[in-house]
Parts: C-alpha cells; sequence; structure tokens
C-alpha cells in the first residue's frame, strides 16, 4: 500500500548497501573506507612530515619535530539511474517477479558504471616521473596495435621497484587486448588464466595480482581521454596499489511511486541514486601500460 512505501524505500535502499560489493572485480581486491564518510563526503587523512632515521648517531637529544597532519576533502561522486516503469498489466502477465528484477538490474548498472569511473579516476592522466605509463613493445597485429608482451609487465615490475612501491598489494588490471596477446605469448599466463578463479587471473604474474575488465580507459597519445568522451586510439591496462587507492559508498534512494499513486497509467516507477567514489590517496603504485 502507499503508506508502506517509505519502508519498502528503506528496505530497497539497505538490500542495495548489501549486494553491492562488485563481486569478482579488481574493485573487490581495494580496501572500504567507510569511515572517512560522512554525508555523502569522504575526509582522507594526509600524514605529516615522516621521522628521520639516524645512523650511530652520537649527537644528544634527538631533536623532536611535531607531525602536522591535514586532510583533503572531496564529494562522493553521484549516480543516478534513469527510472524504470512496470505497468500493471505486465504484473500479471510475466511469469515473475518484474519489480524485483528491475531493481537487480540497477543494481547491475550501478555496479558496472562506478567500476568503470573508478578504473578510469585511477589511471594516469599520462606519463610522470611517479606515474608510468608504459608502451606495448611486441609487434603489431592485423590493426596496427603494438601487441603487449610478458616483457612489458616486467618492464612495469622494474619501474615500481625504482620507485620503491612496496611488492605486496600490487595489482594489474588487464584490457582485453592485451589479456589475448598474453594468452597467445606466455604459456604460463595462460595456465593461470585457465584456473583463474573469483575474478583473480593470477596472484602473482611478475609481482602483480592480475584481473580482467572490459570496460579500461583508452589513451590518445599517451594522454588519458576523459570519462564518457569516444574511445582513443591506445587500448590501456592499469596498474594500482591497494594500499593507496580505496573505494567508499555513500549514501543509496530508492525512488519509487507504486501503481496506486499512477492511476492515469496504473504503473510503477522505480529509479536510484547512489554516491560512490573510487581513487588512488597518493600517485605511488599507480600506472598504465598502452598500445
Amino acid at each position: 500500500t502507499p503508506v508502506a512505501l517509505p519502508l519498502l524505500n528503506q528496505t530497497a535502499e539497505k538490500e542495495m548497501i548489501k549486494k553491492f560489493r562488485h563481486d569478482n572485480t579488481w574493485l573487490g581486491a581495494l580496501k572500504s573506507k567507510q569511515g572517512w564518510v560522512d554525508n555523502d563526503v569522504i575526509k582522507i587523512p594526509k600524514r605529516g612530515a615522516a621521522p628521520t632515521v639516524l645512523i650511530n648517531n652520537t649527537v644528544y637529544p634527538i631533536v623532536s619535530n611535531g607531525r602536522d597532519d591535514s586532510h583533503v576533502v572531496l564529494s562522493l561522486n553521484k549516480y543516478e539511474t534513469t527510472n524504470t516503469t512496470v505497468t500493471a498489466a505486465e504484473l500479471y502477465a510475466l511469469p515473475y517477479e518484474k519489480v524485483s528484477d528491475v531493481q537487480e538490474q540497477h543494481r547491475e548498472e550501478l555496479e558496472d558504471k562506478t567500476a568503470q569511473h573508478a578504473l578510469h579516476s585511477i589511471a594516469p592522466n599520462t606519463n610522470s616521473a611517479n606515474t608510468p605509463v608504459i608502451v606495448c613493445t611486441g609487434a603489431p597485429d592485423a590493426n596496427g596495435r603494438p601487441t603487449m608482451r610478458s616483457k612489458d609487465v616486467s618492464r612495469a615490475k622494474k619501474m615500481l621497484d625504482k620507485l620503491l612501491v612496496p611488492k605486496e598489494g600490487r595489482i594489474l588490471v588487464l584490457c582485453p587486448d592485451h589479456v589475448a596477446d598474453l594468452l597467445d605469448e606466455d604459456r604460463t599466463f595462460q595456465t593461470q588464466y585457465h584456473n583463474a578463479t573469483d575474478g583473480l587471473v593470477a596472484k602473482s604474474y611478475y609481482g602483480f595480482m592480475i584481473y580482467e575488465s572490459t570496460y579500461n580507459p583508452t589513451y590518445n597519445n599517451g594522454t588519458k581521454v576523459a570519462f564518457g568522451a569516444v574511445d582513443g586510439p591506445q587500448v590501456a591496462s592499469v596498474i594500482m596499489h591497494n594500499k593507496t587507492c580505496f573505494k567508499a559508498t555513500g549514501s543509496v534512494t530508492r525512488y519509487a511511486r507504486p501503481k496506486e499513486l499512477d492511476p492515469e497509467n496504473r504503473r510503477h516507477t522505480i529509479g536510484f541514486e547512489l554516491y560512490f567514489i573510487g581513487i588512488p590517496i597518493r600517485d605511488e603504485g599507480v600506472g598504465a601500460i598502452i598500445s
């Protein structure tokens, strides 16, 4: 009944958050920072200066310094679904409960879009001293795209080593083209790929946890193409570290009007609004391999 609508909305919202886990994707490997979120705003702590390590010190008293911490405050991104309508006639004619199925579809679309946006946000804009963007070195394919080779992944590992990025927690999210390249070239990768579980292709491939994604960002002349724009000519696999990249979910709102409140059309109307963010806290361990 219309009187019960607020309770139905609350139930649906709780169910959305409960199931909104990005299962079987790379995003599941990142830590959630729900504790930093308040009112759909995230307050990210920023450490102050690190202490100096003294070796065989002979000067006392040892100098004491305070540590002035700060915060970066960001609003979570707002994601909204367009409304879906379900007529009373459909409810009687279909052999399944369509309203529940529609809500499930909204959750799936929100999961896909938030993960796609997060991967784009984590990928570096361009090559820099701290965010390497490596170009593949394999022979061009039929379309002229340089193919990825295992030595490109090895080169990425070496660059992270030189940047003193911790070995534990490195993640490489491969695009479909690069997965196909490695399957053609590396039997070891092929074996691990066919034994993949829970979306994780390999627990250790040149020190990376390997995931596969179909919505990787693209580049044009080494510069990342804007989110939602026409894809660039260079496909990308994204490098990150699970200690410097995070995710957080804010509030979720279900907008619904039951057919009882729509006598002219006699149909249910359903839509969702979700706040979410997936970004790097700092550049450490962030990079890309493009071709």
